[in-house]
């Protein structure tokens, strides 16, 4: 038997290949597929199955089309209400795979539908429990994502009941050197305080993980409502695309428009500049917003474009825009490109750099705009700040004080280079970007 974990950093993903015998099985996994195959061929199996533990809605998967392609058979729970053709689970049912089996566990919580799969050796002891946004390491999946999106609607407090339950009598019944295989790491927005770990056990998670320790069920959901991350506008998106199945990954990838040279911009359609911010303040399209090419650009993209907008998307060069399409694809926002283009000759719109020693000398004479997230911003920078989320900023610029030159700034410096491009194309008001000097201060 070989248990394989396929992680992308971007999304803090995980994903799992199973192998016993000649079959192969896959759980959760990504929008591309090729991966899969390959690690699949080079141990001379067959991918018979493909189970997705709940309707995602962070990433979009590939199950759809890795069942047309290979004949994969797709199992959901039963209360998914997935509209492709699919084998239902409930709690209790067994799926073999070669020489091992998967027992159902119904683990509502993160969403009504999620399951968890308890992988058996040939010998019928427990091995490993995938358990997708149930139980991560450190932590256990957010109950607040299904108020609006799914063919089940639940309230948080429901689900955030339904999540004790879950861990307490069944996840947390199993045998202690049970390896937990989540479907997410560090960084991820399904949870709050996921480990950097990738695998733990239950005996670990029973010692180490807060939301496991001894409390009764009025303070669990207390503590699991309480501070959770801000839910992207993709997120919905994603829910629904996942319950209907996504177009394959490499014809989706292939027909977005690349055109040559100067393009003629449409108005009413988002410019998202993936340029450095160097680049980016020298010359750029007026109204653009400057969201670079980075590690979490994928989640930006889908916090501030919302997925009923069409978007141009501006790479700084042929191999950089492919990359671009491909990380949009993870969330399914490569259907909303309206063109994926390089850099124009008309991009003469500039920024100005920040007069940084009038700005320390007389702070009170600029407006001060705290694109952080609110619970990472409880510690003020500056004492007379506005807070306003950047995945919040587009729809709430207005509330930003008119009459002063306004300064921008996050915790690093990459969130503020997109929030002043928001604001420089949105306000009258002098815009800058504090950038990385918040490390000064």
């Amino acid at each position: 038997m070989i248990v394989e974990q396929f992680y992308d950093k971007g999304l803090a993903h995980a994903s799992y290949v199973i192998i016993s015998g000649k079959e192969a099985a896959l759980v959760d996994p990504a929008r591309d597929p090729k991966p899969y195959y390959e690690f699949v061929d080079k141990h001379n199996a067959k991918i018979t199955k493909v189970f997705e533990t709940h309707p995602h809605a962070d990433f979009v998967s590939s199950h759809l089309e890795i069942s047309e392609t290979t004949g994969a058979d797709i199992y959901v729970s039963e209360l998914l209400g997935a509209d492709y053709p699919h084998k239902s689970l409930n709690e209790g049912d067994t799926v073999t795979l070669g020489e091992v089996n998967f027992r159902i566990i119904h683990t509502p919580g993160h969403s009504p539908d999620s399951i968890t799969l308890l992988l058996l050796d040939k010998d019928g002891k427990q091995h490993g429990v995938f358990t997708g946004d149930t139980l991560f390491i450190g932590d256990v999946g957010r109950p607040d994502l299904r108020e609006k999106a799914g063919s089940i609607h639940a309230k948080r407090e429901e689900l955030a009941k339904d999540m004790y339950t879950s861990t307490r009598e069944k996840l947390m019944k199993l045998e202690e050197q049970v390896m937990v295989y989540p479907a997410h790491g560090a960084g991820s927005l399904c949870g709050k305080n996921l480990s950097t770990d990738l695998t733990s056990t239950i005996g670990k998670e029973l010692e180490q993980n807060t939301a496991l320790q001894p409390m009764d069920e009025d303070t669990f959901v207390k503590m699991l409502l309480e501070d959770q991350p801000f839910i992207p506008k993709y997120f919905g998106y994603n829910v629904a695309l996942n319950k209907a199945g996504a177009p394959a990954y490499e014809e989706s990838i292939k027909a977005v428009n690349r055109p040559e040279g100067d393009v003629n911009i449409e108005d009413g359609h988002v410019i998202i500049d993936t340029r450095d911010e160097r680049e980016f303040k020298k010359g750029h399209l007026k109204g653009s917003i400057n969201l670079m090419n980075g590690g979490k650009f994928e989640t930006w993209l889908g916090s501030i474009v919302s997925p009923d907008e069409k978007y141009y998307l501006l790479a700084e060069d042929e191999n950089s825009r492919e990359e671009l399409i491909e990380k949009a694809a993870k969330i399914g926002y490569e259907l909303n490109i309206k063109a994926a283009i390089l850099p124009q000759s008309n991009m003469s719109t500039q920024s100005e750099d920040l007069p940084i020693e009038d700005f320390d000398k007389n702070p009170d004479s600029f407006t001060i705009v705290d694109v952080r997230n609110e619970g990472e911003a409880k510690e003020a920078k500056f004492t007379n700040r506005i807070l306003i989320p950047l995945n919040e900023l587009r729809e709430r610029y207005a509330e930003i004080p008119t009459g002063k030159p306004v300064v921008v700034h996050c915790a690093a410096g990459y969130r503020s280079a997109a929030g002043s491009s928001i604001l420089e194309g949105a306000l009258k008001d002098k815009v800058y970007d504090l950038g990385e000097r918040i490390n000064n201060y």
